[in-house]
């Protein structure tokens, strides 16, 4: 499998992917937003751009299908309940769906709601397992819930779904995020100190040149999977004086989910 991560440059920081068989050179196109970009890269890459995969619909994600569709013929792949706000929508996808490219390239949809009740999150079937999460996680952080979802059920799909997959697995979100959700969650949690090294390396990397970071390393700098962290809940303690120990997994993450709204 081969993954190329298309930096925008656009002011909602958006990553476009293309994923593509190395035998066959056909590739997925996920949340082409700048279309021209994406289609550069495939052809300087010699990939045949036969299907796009939409995490959500949101218009960050969706916006480039028009044009990609009628430079290369691919078919709109997104989740089963997004068809009526995904125009010309091809084929819906319900969890456990396997999304194939090319003769070697496999990957599973994952129903991930929160950040809207249609988003599907992409595992591939490799060694080495990579997750396309769209706007269900971010580097440090996880997406809103503005416009369309709902915090408990980002909760769930955190707890239930994301969090159970295996600690080497690749993180490629949607967005370049790393800088500000890197300073939540030391607002969140001052001695971490392996988010305060990153953050520093941030401030002078391309994201071009994006870190690709692993499931591993988000349970150490992600606050959305610090949900027992003791100088989480000391910190969330001081900004919502009204709660009371102990405090369970789920008050946690809301509780956070509501600050980083406002932070």
């Amino acid at each position: 499998m081969i993954v190329e991560q298309i930096w925008t440059a656009n002011a909602y920081r958006n990553f476009n992917y293309l994923i593509a068989c190395p035998e066959t050179g056909e590739a997925v196109a996920v949340d082409p937003l700048d279309h021209r970009k994406c289609l550069a890269a495939a052809k300087a890459q010699g990939f045949e751009i036969t299907q796009i995969l939409n995490t959500h619909e949101h218009g960050d994600h969706i916006g480039g299908n028009g044009p990609m569709v009628e430079a290369t013929g691919a078919k709109i792949l997104a989740h089963a309940n997004a068809g009526p706000r995904i125009p010309n929508m091809d084929e819906g996808l319900e969890a456990g769906d396997v999304v194939r490219v090319g003769r070697t390239v496999e990957l599973e949809a994952l129903d991930t709601p929160g950040h809207t009740m249609s988003h599907v999150c992409l595992l591939s079937h490799t060694d080495t397992p990579a997750l396309f999460c769209g706007d269900t996680l971010f580097n440090a952080g996880a997406g809103n819930c503005h416009n369309g979802g709902h915090p408990h059920e980002l909760y769930q799909t955190f707890v239930r779904q994301l969090a159970k997959l295996p600690d080497a697995t690749r993180i490629y979100p949607g967005h370049d995020y790393w800088e500000n959700n890197l300073g939540f969650t030391l607002d969140r949690e001052p001695d971490n100190t392996t988010a305060a090294e990153l953050l520093e390396e941030m401030s002078e990397r391309d994201p071009n040149d994006a870190l690709i970071s692993t499931l591993a390393l988000e349970k150490e700098i992600n606050t959305f999977f610090r949900l027992t962290n003791p100088s989480v809940i000391a910190k969330l303690l001081e900004a919502f004086p009204d709660l009371c120990e102990p405090l369970d997994s789920k008050t946690v993450f809301i509780k956070l989910r509501e600050l980083r709204n406002r932070w």
